[in-house]
């Protein structure tokens, strides 16, 4: 299949795709005879994994690393293991500190009338008392 008809199956864009080839995150990509990309199931699975692998916030470096790891001749499943051990350290991470403030914002909606108003209130006392001092000045 061409470029074209890649990027609808797999919803990568086709600069998406060539970016990947350029930057060593898929393989070479074999050409027609008149020079146009054929891609084929290979080319589309990998395509799949970088897209899934780049959703889940992993760097273009780590990402190379690991293909690189995945291509070589040798077993080198425990690196391999480790870069995405990594990232998914990362990404507990991220998903803890948007929890705590999922967590922080029902906490306001939960108590809107009992703290937010106090809180909002106070606020806007302070505000009050500065733009006093400034007219006073």
């Amino acid at each position: 299949m061409n470029i074209k008809e890649a990027s609808e199956k797999t919803g990568v864009s086709s600069a998406a795709i060539r970016y990947y080839e350029k930057e060593s995150l898929i393989p070479e990509i074999d050409r027609t005879e008149v020079g146009n990309r054929d891609i084929d199931d290979r080319i589309i699975r990998r395509i799949t994994f970088v897209t899934q692998m780049r959703a889940a916030g992993m760097s273009i470096d780590s990402l190379r690393r690991y293909i690189q790891l995945f291509d070589a001749q040798e077993d080198n499943t425990k690196e391999q293991k480790a870069i995405l051990q990594e990232q998914l350290a990362v990404m507990e991470e991220k998903r803890d500190d948007l929890q705590s403030a999922i967590d922080h914002l029902n906490y306001k909606l939960n108590h809107f009338y009992d703290h937010m108003e106090t809180t909002e209130e106070e606020l806007r006392e302070l505000e009050r008392q500065h733009a006093e001092k400034k007219a006073n000045q």
